[in-house]
């Protein structure tokens, strides 16, 4: 049963179109803003690549989780191996397709919540529905690229479903001139706010820089220049049919436009729609999208069993599955860049850390540069973290770095070691460093702590960062024999 809920706005509703962009960007969705343009800087940079990208999915747990769960499904992973890393969905999958996915996830995350009214769920129930069916035409169509299509599609009403979780009197009226039969739902829209949704879709779509297909099908027009548009529209055209039945000569348009585009027979082609509906189903409720889910059930006629927990929220098991990622790593040719990354994902996620970082030695010897971050919360992606290494009075990092093995440090009983300049960059929290070494040379070290969330380390924490930084030696040392 869909609730509806009385959500009253915290600030005063938006009245025009650049006001409702800047309060969905910067007030109601500012970490979707922030990974959409985070997500865009890294790809659009030749000198930057998975690496980059998976630490920008890293830094919010839940998205990483959510992300790995949907890579994991059948649509994305048909020969079921597990991946538990972002590396190596990056690695299986595609970086675009991560890229389109992440940004799909980090929407959903930023717009569900309890009080979501039943237009919203509406709203996103549709956008599901129509892009599994636009996947399924465009993979029959032979088009070049099914998931942008699919992507594309599920984001084409952003605007709409932006605006409907988050709106308030304005809705309200909107939908009191749909009901009583006045005016059309774009003629409401213009009438109440002054501007269409799909206005809002465009202005949205320019801000988070999604660009592609996302961007393009979105804007009035696009069939003309692209044909690739019209298995967007289509979609949506037999969504809407569905809910008038499959006796309506709606439905019977779409079903000969199939027909034409696909050579399908029309057997094959209905069956395939049934088919679309239960998958809808089960990827809304991947997505969290559970309202959602219930609506996209009512067109389906089996009953379907309860979602089943994800392994990933277990830290042993992970622990255990990113090890295997690690020693499959090491057996082949390897990847010096995944390894670490790879490691880093091991300590972060597999043991709990707030933040995780793999820093290197610079040429001078004084300090120790980031090279890879996980949790950091810095002004830009742009920005390194440095540690610096004071022999006298030897600091953090100088006795880090004095001798091989691990070090757990506690603030109570190393309090010498936390200097001004080192609490100035990561505060006084119990933390692990470990140096790495190329080579029998040190090159660099990994640090972790809990510096935000302030949960104690354990002896359990420790041995498993330990053998993490240790695969990652391990793995240096293989990498150096390999070139030689």
């Amino acid at each position: 049963m869909i609730v509806q809920a009385d959500l009253q706005p915290s600030i005063a509703e938006p009245h025009t179109l650049s006001e409702w962009t800047n309060v969905l960007c910067n007030e109601e969705m500012p970490i979707f803003s922030n990974t959409a343009l985070r997500i865009h800087d890294v790809l659009s940079d030749d000198r930057k690549g998975a690496m980059e990208l998976a630490s920008v999915i890293l830094q919010d747990p839940n998205l990483t989780v959510k992300l790995l769960k949907i890579s994991n499904s059948p649509q994305y992973n048909p020969s079921r191996q597990k991946m538990v890393t972002v590396s190596r969905a990056i690695i299986m999958i595609g970086s675009e397709v991560i890229r389109e996915l992440t940004l799909v996830c980090s929407f959903f995350e930023s717009i569900l919540s309890a009080t979501n009214k039943q237009q919203a769920n509406e709203e996103i129930a549709r956008a599901i529905h129509a892009a599994v069916h636009a996947k399924a035409i465009a993979i029959a169509a032979n088009d070049s690229s099914p998931e942008e299509v699919f992507i594309a599609t599920l984001l084409n009403h952003i605007g709409s479903i932006s605006f409907w979780c988050f709106c308030g009197e304005q809705g309200e009226r909107i939908q009191t001139l749909i009901n009583a039969g006045n005016c059309t739902r774009e003629a409401a829209e213009k009438q109440v706010l002054g501007f269409k949704l799909t206005d809002l879709g465009i202005s949205l779509s320019h801000a988070w820089k999604l660009g592609g297909l996302i961007e393009e099908a979105i804007k009035p027009g696009a069939l003309i220049k692209n044909p690739r548009v019209g298995l967007v529209q289509l979609s949506y055209d037999l969504t809407d049919a569905l809910k008038e039945g499959t006796a309506s000569e709606k439905y019977a348009i779409c079903v000969r436009k199939i027909e034409a585009l696909t050579r399908q027979s029309k057997q094959v082609i209905i069956e395939n729609i049934q088919n679309n509906t239960q998958t809808a189903f089960d990827i809304a409720r991947q997505f969290g999208a559970t309202e959602a889910a219930m609506l996209i059930q009512n067109n389906v006629n089996k009953s379907v069993g309860h979602e089943e927990s994800s392994p990933l929220t277990d830290k042993k098991q992970l622990q255990f599955q990113i090890s295997q990622d690690i020693t499959s790593i090491i057996s082949d040719r390897i990847d010096i860049n995944l390894l670490l990354e790879t490691v880093l994902e091991g300590v972060h996620r597999g043991i709990g850390m707030d933040r995780t970082i793999f820093s290197l030695l610079t040429s001078d010897k004084q300090s120790l540069k980031e090279r890879l971050s996980l949790g950091w919360r810095k002004e830009s992606y742009e920005h390194k973290v440095i540690f610096y290494i004071l022999e006298t009075p030897p600091n953090l990092f100088f006795h880090a770095l004095s001798g091989t093995q691990a070090v757990w440090a506690k603030p109570l009983d190393n309090a010498k070691l936390y200097t001004l300049r080192d609490i100035n960059v990561v505060g006084k929290n119990e933390c692990f460093i470990m140096p790495i070494y190329s080579n029998k040379i040190q090159i660099g070290l990994i640090y972790a702590d809990r510096g935000f969330s302030n949960l104690p380390l354990t002896e359990e924490d420790f041995n498993a960062f330990k053998y993490f930084v240790q695969q990652a030696n391990i793995g240096l040392t293989i990498y150096r024999m390999q070139r030689n």
